[in-house]
């Protein structure tokens, strides 16, 4: 069994099997694999691949030696024939005739562009009325040889473009798994950042609601004024209004991410964010190298121009001097039934040059060799454009994180103080020595911080999930993506 349909397998078990204590915990990791190996774009990009694949080994297939049978079992027609009589007069006879043949070939692709061939026809006439006879006759065999001259070598052109084609189609794979990865990376995000809002949600109601319950005393022996129990009353309603929409926030998210890893709409998972980012040093030429080296669009850039350079090839030599070879040898004979049909073979030969010559076409090669000139001078400019773009794509990505490093980093460290300030400022209110505007300032402020901290997470992983999207490169290990 592949490690991968291991991987699959141990994955479906895992978050299909009965939830401890409610939930089945949920990484990261965990949630792209899984994605990647049960989920609907999967699917799709596997698909693709596959259909891309299929394609390739048709081609190849066809050019191996191709064997067939054809021929015609039979052809029966009855009409009213012209008859030259003896003395030279017509008449007009009804005649049926029944024709009959079979034609067995073995052909072969050749790599100048030409076919050679193996074949064997028997054939079969038979005419009933008055003047009732039958006639067989047989090619056993039959070698021979066509070839285009100064005509476009399509075959190498289609070996050419077929194997970018097959290239191209498993870069697109990887790279279609690789966004898969940083898709599940923003909807994981997104269910996680609710959670975080719900949670927070929560303890801003219990805070809030205590806060109430105490100003509420406050005010009863004259130490607030109402202005303040009105402002703490207000602060609970919006926590409860909040806690309402956090509620519906999360469980929309948790959807979209059920969706996405072809999940049970029920399934009860625990998401489990890692808490230690890994050091990743992402090097940008190293980005770059390996962006030139894997990107789908390199080799998309090396079709477009070998398909260029064909059409330029095509307008050059279909409009000129062309020549065509075709020669056979073989064996036939001809008899009055099958067996004296094999007898007696003679030779038979065929050779034929045809040839081609324009002699006046107005410009129109030329003009149609300059026309495709400028469509490859196109290309070759657009494509200068992608290449230089891939490369960009690259170096910033690695700069980008290297910079979400930082501000996670720096997120953390502001997200520990704001929590700390806000909790040195409601035990400072409790006791009375700061009043209710400095508590809800220190709060919202430890609820930016918190939110920023998450993003500032979110804003990492997509960074790490991006760059390895953009140069198919796993900086991590060192290693190419496979």
């Amino acid at each position: 069994m592949r490690p991968s349909l291991l991987i699959r397998l141990a994955l479906v078990v895992l978050l299909a099997a009965p939830p401890l204590a409610g939930q089945q915990a949920l990484t990261l990791t965990q949630a792209i694999a899984l994605a990647q190996s049960e989920g609907y774009q999967a699917r799709s990009a596997e698909a693709t691949r596959d259909a891309a694949v299929y394609r390739e080994r048709q081609f190849h297939s066809g050019l191996l030696p191709q064997l067939s049978l054809n021929g015609t079992v039979p052809a029966y027609n009855r009409s009213i024939i012209e008859v030259l009589q003896p003395d030279g007069s017509t008449l007009f006879r009804p005649q049926d005739q029944t024709n009959a043949n079979l034609n067995v070939r073995l052909s072969q692709r050749l790599p100048t562009g030409g076919d050679l061939f193996v074949q064997s026809t028997l054939s079969r006439f038979k005419v009933s009325g008055g003047s009732a006879f039958e006639t067989w006759s047989s090619t056993p065999v039959t070698i021979g040889l066509r070839q285009d001259l100064f005509r476009p070598n399509t075959l190498k052109w289609d070996r050419r473009e077929q194997d970018l084609r097959g290239e191209l189609a498993e870069r697109q794979y990887r790279e279609a798994r690789e966004d898969i990865a940083v898709t599940v990376t923003g909807l994981y995000f997104d269910a996680y950042s609710a959670r975080v809002s719900l949670q927070n949600a929560e303890t801003n109601v219990g805070v809030n609601d205590t806060l109430y319950t105490l100003n509420k005393g406050r005010f009863e022996v004259g130490k607030i004024g109402e202005n303040d129990l009105l402002q703490s009353e207000l602060a609970l309603l919006r926590a409860r209004n909040a806690l309402d929409g956090s509620r519906l926030q999360y469980d929309r998210a948790m959807a979209s991410l059920r969706l996405a890893l072809n999940l049970p709409i029920d399934a009860a998972i625990e998401l489990t964010v890692p808490t230690d980012i890994p050091v990743v040093e992402a090097d940008t030429a190293v980005a770059v190298r390996e962006a030139m080296a894997n990107r789908a669009a390199v080799r998309d850039v090396a079709l477009q121009r070998t398909q260029a350079e064909r059409s330029v090839n095509a307008a050059r030599l279909n409009t000129g001097f062309a020549a065509t070879v075709q020669a056979s040898y073989g064996y036939n004979a001809t008899g009055t039934d099958f067996r004296t049909a094999y007898d007696q073979l003679q030779e038979a030969r065929q050779f034929s040059l045809g040839v081609q010559l324009p002699l006046w076409q107005w410009g129109a090669r030329g003009e149609g060799v300059a026309a495709a000139r400028a469509d490859q001078e196109r290309v070759v400019a657009q494509t200068e454009a992608t290449i230089e773009q891939t490369a960009q794509e690259a170096h910033f990505a690695a700069l980008e994180l290297a910079q979400a490093r930082r501000s996670l980093e720096i997120s953390a460290k502001a997200d520990t103080v704001a929590g700390k300030r806000f909790e040195v400022a409601y035990n400072r209110y409790v006791i009375g020595r700061i009043d209710i505007d400095n508590l809800y300032v220190a709060q919202s402020e430890k609820d930016q911080a918190l939110n920023a901290y998450v993003q500032a997470l979110r804003g990492y992983w997509q960074a790490y999930y991006r760059l390895r999207r953009v140069t198919l490169y796993d900086f991590a290990t060192g290693e190419r993506i496979r």
